[in-house]
């Protein structure tokens, strides 16, 4: 089954995209058939800032990230809203990928489910 993740919310001062990113390696550990791709938009790109540093103990949204990755899932991150936050691709993990709204769009068409946090 394909799967669509949409995260819109920041890293931290939620937990929107940490219940999300949950969702996606719950799923790849229960089904690992599935094809998860997860969407990173708005405050969410973030997400895949590389070089990030918690509290021990505290979650860390780029391991979970290198989980979906590491399980040959996609995580897209939106240009504009990259460009927004005056992000870089040099400035983001390897393994997640500029997207666009268009490949948004056809992501959409293909998945069997989208979930949005």
């Amino acid at each position: 089954m394909k799967h669509l993740i949409l995260l819109n919310d920041p890293p931290y001062g939620t937990e929107r995209s940490f219940n999300g990113l949950r969702m996606a390696h719950a799923l790849t550990k229960n089904d690992p058939e599935a094809e998860i791709t997860v969407f990173l938009m708005a405050d969410a790109v973030l997400c895949a800032k590389a070089g990030q540093k918690t509290p021990e103990g505290f979650y860390n949204l780029e391991r979970m990230i290198r989980r979906v990755l590491s399980a040959s899932g996609r995580v897209l991150m939106c240009g504009t809203c990259m460009d927004a936050r005056c992000l870089t691709v040099d400035d983001m993990m390897d393994g997640a990928e500029r997207s666009t709204m268009d490949e948004l769009a056809q992501a959409t068409l293909a998945a069997d489910k989208v979930l949005v946090f």
